[in-house]
Parts: structure tokens; C-alpha cells; sequence
């Protein structure tokens, strides 16, 4: 029998204790999943959806043979992707011949579009090719560094965060009318802190012209990556990145605002980043941090995107910033309340929820200085 538990906090809601065999067809269902995400790293990674959607419908011969591909492999991928519902298939010709739809083809290929998903399961690849380390660390503490997670973690951030600064960063701060006057001043410096591969300085400064702007980070790849991303985007002139943690941005300023995307749960140390970044700024200046809109307190079952958010947290980020003892291991589920303690530590004055609403999965607060 099904036992029910009240929660006190939401009389109206009631939680039921699963069979055995409901929670068996959970399991199932979530591996299967499991297994449609990461043949989607296959499908993106050899270049296959994008063959399909510039040349499709095809079949196996005719995939593998455009993007140097194994047919045999491709045969079998392709089968996968159809029984999945993932890909079209038309069983009419002999052999069958396999199409995306449009709406498919722009989660999984279109790099600009705000509904771009292809390079989610990247992440999660980069997480289980560490699992052997990522075991010892949750047995004897320690952790996996972003260095170790390698590429495939760093480009999947990079793309995912890419087409919101790029459509939505503009406009959003636009809307927030004393932040606006701040970065528009003629000669305004700017930083960035952990701008992964640059993609939200490039789009500060092409949102502001008259502005010159710093970005810091600790991962040197990185760094190669967002220096190219500048050199091609022709803003080199205008915007400088340097290998160097946020606890060195007082010998990089003055600056006149300062921004972190999504970068201050990762890190081991935040409070001497945040004060650091506190002593660059000019009086009175805004530090402003992005990090993930996820609910206010821990209280058990939970929406869609604080359980993506725990998904991250246990596979990249807690063992991220527990990589590099002593940490505060802040973990991706950083609640308001958290970032507030933060900012106060490091001598902020208050913090503010910035009225920017709809930017994928993310918060902004206004960390003040005066």
C-alpha cells in the first residue's frame, strides 16, 4: 500500500511512495533517455545532423560516405534515431532513406537559435569520461578540475551560453536603465570574470562601442578559445584576455562595472573573488552576476530545471570547485541566499534581483558597492 506524506509547507500537495514496479519503469525509461542523449553526442560529434539537414533525406551509404563515416556504424545509428522518434524515416525505398525535421534539425544544429540544445549532451560526456575519478573523489573528497573534463565541457557551455549573450544580453541590460547609463559612458572599462570562451565580453562590447573591457580566467584553453573568438569578431582592439583568477582583478583596475557569468558557483573560493573584484571597482561601480534561477530552498521533489541543475552540480561543478582545497563547494544549485552571504562577506553592501525575466536558465543580481 502507497504511503502519503503531507508536506507542511504545501498542505495541497501530496507525494506518493512509488511501487516497485513504477519506480522500475522509471529506471528504464530514464536509461533509455540516458541512451537517446548521448547518441545525440554521436549524431553532432561526426557531423551527422548536420548532414542530414543540409542534404537529407539519405540513407546510410549515402551519410557515411558525406561525412567519412563508418556505413555500418551509421546503419545502426540511424535505426536507433528513427525507433526513437528522433529522426524521420521512410521505410518505402529499398534501402530505407532517413530525414530531420525542420524543428529537430534547429535544437541539434542551429548554433543561433535560443532553442539550440546539440551541445548539451557534451557535457554530460565529458562527466562520464571521468567517472573512475569522479568515484574516488566522492570516497576520499578531493575532485575533477574543468581542466581534466577537457573539450567536450568547454565547448558545451560555450555553445549553450552562446546565442543568449549574442540575441539577449544587449536588450536585457538595456532594460535596467541605471546599469545602461553605466556601460555606455564614453571610455567605460568593463570586466569579465570567467568568461569561458569570451562569448558574453564579445557581446558587451559589441553592445557598448565606447567601452573597453578585461576578462580574467584560469583556464588557459579557455583563454586560446576566447582570444580567437575576439581576433575573428574583429574586437581584439577593444577587448583583453588574460589568464588570471577573479582574485587578481584588483591589480587589472579600475573598472567601471564588472560582471561573472555563470562562473561564481564554480568556484573554490568566491568570497575572495568577489572582494577582489569589489577593491577593482571604481565608487559606487556594479558588480553583476548571472548564475542559475533555481528556487529559493531545497524542498524535496523539485522542477525540471533545479534536477538539471543537481545533474550538473554532482557530474561538473561540485567536483570542479572541490578540485581545489580549501573550497566552500558552493555546487551549480546556488540559491539566492547563498550568493547573498557571498557578496556580504566580501563586503558588498546589498544585493539585488535585477528585473531581467525569460534568460534561459539563469538569474541576475546587482552586487552594490555603495
Amino acid at each position: 500500500m502507497a504511503i502519503t506524506a503531507n508536506d507542511p509547507e504545501h498542505p495541497d500537495r501530496a507525494t506518493s511512495a512509488p511501487s516497485a514496479e513504477d519506480f522500475a519503469g522509471r529506471l528504464l525509461a530514464s536509461a533509455l533517455a540516458t541512451a537517446e542523449t548521448m547518441s545525440v553526442y554521436l549524431g553532432e560529434r561526426l557531423g551527422w545532423y548536420r548532414c542530414l539537414a543540409d542534404h537529407g533525406p539519405l540513407t546510410a551509404a549515402d551519410l557515411a560516405s558525406q561525412t567519412g563515416t563508418d556505413e555500418r556504424y551509421a546503419r545502426e545509428w540511424l535505426e536507433m534515431q528513427a525507433a526513437s522518434s528522433i529522426l524521420d524515416v521512410d521505410l518505402s525505398t529499398t534501402p530505407p532513406r532517413f530525414d530531420i525535421a525542420p524543428g529537430v534539425a534547429e535544437v541539434l544544429t542551429d548554433t543561433g537559435s535560443l532553442d539550440y540544445l546539440g551541445a548539451l549532451p557534451q557535457m554530460f560526456a565529458a562527466s562520464f569520461a571521468r567517472l573512475p575519478e569522479l568515484l574516488e573523489a566522492y570516497r576520499h573528497g578531493g575532485g575533477v578540475s574543468w581542466e581534466q573534463f577537457g573539450a567536450d565541457a568547454r565547448e558545451s557551455q560555450a555553445a549553450l551560453n552562446r546565442p543568449w549573450f549574442e540575441t539577449r544580453l544587449a536588450p536585457a541590460l538595456a532594460e535596467v536603465g541605471h546599469l545602461h547609463e553605466i556601460l555606455s559612458r564614453p571610455g567605460a572599462r568593463i570586466l569579465d570574470v570567467g568568461f569561458g570562451a569570451g562569448y558574453s565580453t564579445l557581446a558587451l562590447a559589441r553592445a557598448y562601442p565606447d567601452a573597453t573591457l578585461v576578462g580574467l580566467d584560469i583556464d588557459a584553453d579557455s583563454v586560446d578559445m576566447a582570444r580567437a573568438n575576439a581576433e575573428s569578431a574583429s574586437l581584439s582592439d577593444r577587448v583583453t584576455f588574460e589568464v588570471a583568477g577573479g582574485e587578481d582583478a584588483k591589480a587589472h583596475g579600475p573598472f567601471d562595472a564588472a560582471f561573472a557569468f555563470e562562473c561564481i558557483h564554480d568556484m573554490p573560493r568566491p568570497v575572495d573573488v568577489l572582494a577582489s573584484v569589489r577593491e577593482a571597482l571604481a565608487p559606487g561601480a556594479p558588480m553583476i552576476v548571472m548564475d542559475e534561477a533555481v528556487s529559493a530552498e531545497f524542498a524535496g521533489p523539485a522542477d525540471e530545471l533545479d534536477r538539471l541543475m543537481y545533474a550538473f552540480s554532482i557530474f561538473v561543478c561540485l567536483p570542479d570547485s572541490m578540485s581545489s582545497p580549501p573550497s566552500v563547494a558552493t555546487g551549480t544549485v546556488i540559491r539566492p541566499s547563498t550568493l547573498e552571504k557571498y557578496a556580504l562577506d566580501a563586503g558588498y553592501t546589498a544585493v539585488e534581483v535585477l528585473p531581467i525575466r525569460d534568460f534561459a536558465f539563469f538569474r541576475f543580481y546587482e552586487l552594490k558597492t555603495a
